[in-house]
């Protein structure tokens, strides 16, 4: 499977053809078994469908449910891997005792992480409040990727800091003492330095490393006759603070303000999977998360240079999660990809001709030729190497046949031979469209020859939709004194599949592409106050295919608003 991907679909089914010990990373936010109809977030029809699914049953069900996909994480995720499980008080014990120690085993778990998600106003009337969520961390072995986190923001390590660092050097720097002691006895550490006699056990660094330390710069001396021994100074500009323990307390739910926050009611801070991302794995490794939902993990993934894997159910997670992409991305981004139950025709018929070709050759089970000189005129081959040709075009013609044929004999004329013999295809042909001579001449070949040529649609191979289509609405609301307008925008979209939502971007460049400020309006009205000038507004409206349309408004406010 491909990094840098979206999809769309169930995650069971997706992750029975990922292939084994093949991501670095999985952190997974299942729905919370709360039996509420309140998990239901986006509304739309592939989350209801799978909401359905976990509760047909109770606590068993939902356990079960969950169990195969855990079994097929643990399959897909490399010996060096850690899987991080986000759940609440309603099934840990059950997700921790029936799936995890079952999985992955009760030797390879490494931690219980607590996180405190809410301040202290959520007390019930007759018990204590929870404001904490449980993440699960196991691995598949022993021999774990793990980067080792510190804190500076803690209130323990603030006041570490206030208590500790209280010297300046000669620089004004601030630093404090830390012992160099061996903790036990040890001879070979035991030393003399520039007068100063070693401590009973002996120092803790080789006269190696004391000397490189006061080299640096980085040894506090006591004044001559006090008796005190060397100290190494830590200066507070390059500490990095405490280690991180499995009680985190400083990362915050999203505020009501926050600039990460997209409209997502169980969206998970980005610092909280920055953390997560940092600790237990590398740059260029694979991140995997198979519930995308508001698509905090791929966002921070990408961020953070890793490659990564996202799954949803929902046309709107999928969705909004790509917005949220191409908002963060830039000149130096790596290019992503997102697959849908269906394709638009247009994009299909109008994009790269080489790119498509390796496409829908690889959706149709072959391989596409790398090269392409001295093919004659193919463009892969099946397993069994009967060739294949794709025309990216409609209505193909009698010529393509006659054409084709003759290149697949030059080709291989072994093996055309032998598919006669055996009665199967030469080759195949993928079009959008093929015309009647096209058809005529295949049928003939078949009757009067023997020869079998197989013409492929491409709608037989991927499912074919067309995308939506959108008109704006352009409403004048107020003038005020400095002749800043206020506008109104009503978008309506039009698709046999149904509409899902509105995005827009009210500052477009068609050089950066659409970067949305709004990214989920389900009923495609929006105002703006303008000032005098150009102004270029962009609106997409995706359907319940995942299929979108853009349009943009280029908008001038002098005196009158026009619309070019």
């Amino acid at each position: 499977m491909s990094v840098n991907k979206l999809i769309l679909g169930d995650n069971l089914e997706i992750l029975k053809g990922m292939e084994s010990e093949s991501v670095d990373l999985i952190y997974l936010d299942p729905p919370f078994f709360s039996n509420r109809n309140y998990e239901v977030i986006w509304g739309d029809e592939g989350e209801v469908r799978s909401f359905q699914d976990r509760w047909s049953g109770g606590i068993d069900h939902y356990i079960a449910w969950l169990k195969e996909r855990v079994e097929q994480m643990h399959r897909i995720l490399k010996p060096t891997g850690s899987i991080f499980l986000h759940c609440d008080w309603h099934a840990d014990a059950y997700i921790r005792v029936q799936i995890l120690d079952k999985v992955f085993s009760y030797e390879n778990f490494i931690n219980h992480i607590t996180w405190k998600r809410k301040g202290g106003n959520a007390n019930p009337s007759n018990a204590l409040g929870i404001v904490t969520d449980s993440i699960f961390w196991y691995s598949k072995t022993k021999k774990i990727t793990y980067n080792q986190q510190f804190d500076l923001t803690s209130d323990e390590t603030q006041q570490y800091i206030k208590e500790r660092f209280v010297y300046n050097d000669e620089n004004g720097r601030k630093f404090m003492k830390s012992p160099i002691v061996s903790p036990n006895p040890r001879p070979n550490l035991t030393y003399d330095y520039k007068g100063y006699k070693p401590p009973k056990n002996g120092w803790s660094i080789s006269l190696n490393v004391m000397e490189e330390w006061d080299k640096a710069g980085k040894l506090y001396f006591p004044p001559d006759g006090t008796g005190q021994r060397i100290y190494r100074k830590i200066y507070l500009d390059e500490y990095r603070g405490q280690p991180i323990e499995n009680l985190w307390q400083n990362i915050f739910v999203i505020n009501p303000m926050a600039k990460e926050r997209i409209g997502y009611p169980t969206q998970k801070p980005e610092k909280l999977l920055e953390r997560i991302i940092e600790m237990a794995s590398n740059e260029g490794d694979i991140i995997f998360d198979p519930f995308v939902g508001g698509g905090t993990t791929v966002a921070v993934a990408d961020k953070l240079k890793r490659k990564w894997i996202g799954i949803d159910q929902s046309v709107q997670a999928v969705k909004v999660t790509e917005l949220r992409l191409q908002k963060q991305q830039d000149l130096f981004s790596a290019s992503f990809t997102v697959q849908l139950h269906k394709y638009d025709y247009d994009t299909l018929r109008y994009t790269d001709a080489f790119e498509f070709e390796s496409w829908i050759i690889q959706q149709f089970g072959g391989t596409s030729n790398t090269r392409q000189r001295n093919d004659f005129g193919l463009d892969g081959k099946m397993p069994d190497n009967t060739p294949i040709q794709v025309k990216r075009s409609d209505n193909i013609g009698r010529n393509v046949i006659d054409n084709f044929l003759s290149a697949v004999k030059r080709a291989d004329k072994r093996l055309f031979d032998k598919n006669i013999e055996d009665k199967k295809p030469v080759g195949y042909i993928i079009a959008f469209s093929f015309g009647k001579g096209a058809i005529q001449e295949v049928a003939r070949l078949k009757l009067e020859e023997n020869i079998i040529i197989k013409l492929v649609t491409v709608e037989e191979i991927v499912p074919i939709a067309k995308k939506p289509t959108i008109t704006v609405q352009i409403n004048e609301l107020s003038k005020d004194e400095k002749g800043v307008r206020e506008i109104e925008f009503i978008a309506a979209g039009q698709s046999e599949a149904g509409i899902e939502f509105y995005s827009w971007d009210f500052n477009y460049d068609t050089e950066q592409g659409f970067k949305a400020d709004i990214m989920l309006d389900k009923e495609g009205k929006q105002t703006a106050k303008l000032k005098a000038g150009t102004h270029n507004i962009a609106v997409k409206v995706i359907d319940n295919d995942g299929l979108e349309s853009i349009e943009v408004i280029k908008l001038k406010v002098n005196g009158v608003v026009e619309r070019e």
